[in-house]
C-alpha cells in the first residue's frame, strides 16, 4: 500500500515516512500543494496524511479539490491548529480524521491503519490461498500452521498478489504499490522481489505458486 504525506517540515517528514515504512507502506513525500498536485497526478494512493500550514498554501484548498472531484481517498490531517473549531472544520470539509501536533508516532501509524480498515478499504480482511493466510492487520502472514517470516516489503507484494488470487497483477501495479519515488530500484527490482517471495513461499510449504507472464505481471494461484 502506497501512502502520501504532505508535510512542509523535512526532518518531520522524514520521521513520518522512515514510521510508515517500519509500518509496510510504501512512502511518497510532497512538502506543498504543488508538489502534492504532481504526485496525484502520477500515482494513486491508498490514503493521504494532509499537513494544513503549507509553505505555498492551505492544505484545506487539496482537500477540498480532492472531495469536489468525487475522490474519496482517506485522508489524515496532521496539524498544529488545535481549536475546536479547527477540528469540525477539517473533518466537515471531508478529512477522514484529525491528529494534533505534537503527536505520538505510533498513534499516527494507527490511526492510518484505522483509516484503511474502514469499509471498502484496503486494511481488515484475512486473506487466504491454499494453506498460506495472511493478517492484512497485523502483518503476519503463515504457512498452515506456521508462522512465515517475511520483510515489510515482501509482505506487501504477497497481500498484492493475495489480493487478485487467479488473476494477473501488473507488474507497473506492482512497481508503484511497492516502492515510493525516492526509494532507489533497479530495472529489475520487482523480479528480484517475486524471486525473493517465491523463494520463501517454497521453503516453507505453502500451497501456492506464483506465475510470471513474460512482459505482463504475474499471478498468485492456490493448490
Amino acid at each position: 500500500m502506497r501512502l502520501l504525506v504532505v508535510e512542509d517540515e523535512a526532518a518531520l517528514a522524514a520521521l513520518i515516512g522512515a514510521a510508515l515504512q517500519r509500518a509496510g507502506f510504501a512512502v511518497d513525500a510532497a512538502d506543498g500543494l504543488r508538489a502534492a498536485d504532481d504526485c496525484l497526478r502520477v500515482a494513486s494512493y491508498d490514503a493521504a496524511i494532509l499537513d494544513l500550514g503549507l509553505s505555498d498554501g492551505d492544505g484545506m484548498t487539496l482537500l477540498a479539490r480532492l472531495r469536489r472531484g468525487g475522490d474519496a481517498l482517506p485522508v489524515l490531517i496532521l496539524t498544529a491548529r488545535d481549536a475546536p473549531e479547527d477540528r469540525v472544520g477539517g473533518l466537515d470539509a471531508g478529512a477522514d480524521d484529525y491528529l494534533v501536533k505534537p503527536f505520538h508516532m505510533p498513534e499516527l501509524v494507527s490511526r492510518v491503519r484505522a483509516l484503511l480498515r474502514r469499509p471498502n478499504a484496503a486494511l481488515g480482511v484475512r486473506l487466504e490461498a491454499g494453506n498460506l493466510a495472511l493478517d492484512t492487520v497485523t502483518r503476519q502472514a503463515a504457512a498452515g500452521d506456521a508462522a512465515l517470516p517475511l520483510t515489510a516489503r515482501e509482505t506487501s507484494l504477497l497481500e498484492m498478489l493475495l489480493r487478485r488470487t487467479g488473476r494477473v497483477v501488473p507488474r507497473e501495479a506492482i512497481e508503484q504499490g511497492l516502492y515510493g519515488f525516492d526509494t532507489p530500484t533497479g530495472t529489475n527490482a520487482v523480479e528480484v522481489a517475486v524471486h525473493r517471495l517465491r523463494r520463501r513461499l517454497q521453503d516453507a510449504g505453502a500451497s501456492v505458486r506464483i506465475h510470471t507472464l513474460r512482459g505482463v505481471g504475474y499471478m498468485l494461484t492456490g493448490e
